[in-house]
């Protein structure tokens, strides 16, 4: 699993990852995920349009992230998952709790908008 990220200038933390976030990649990120988002009013939109698949603890790691970030009044919101990560989100009812957008502009609108 690779991580990469973007800072905007709106204060938006583009998070990009690639691979599969099994057990062995959600270990291999959790740590880095977890400093990338501790900021203090984060706006981090979780780019995973790379992931190939993501297993219940991949989906423990998003979810453990988006509420660290909404302790702090940030959010997080999920980017362009592919179609068997989509499915795992949707199994999982993630995606009713954290919003998943098709393209980064919309995210980028989206995020800083109240819940």
């Amino acid at each position: 699993m690779e991580l990469t990220y973007e800072d905007f200038e709106d204060g938006v933390r583009a998070i990009r990852l690639s691979g599969r976030l099994d057990l062995e990649g959600a270990d291999s990120i959790d740590l880095k995920l977890t400093s990338l988002a501790a900021v203090k009013q984060g706006w981090v939109i979780l780019d995973l349009a790379f992931v190939e698949f993501m297993a219940s603890i991949g989906v423990g790691v998003i979810v453990r992230t988006a509420k660290a970030l909404a302790s702090r009044d940030g959010r997080l919101v999920l980017l362009s998952p592919q179609k068997n990560v989509a499915e795992v989100l949707s199994r999982t009812q993630v995606d009713r709790i954290i919003p998943i957008y098709d393209d980064l502009v919309t995210a980028r609108a989206a995020i800083r908008e109240p819940n």
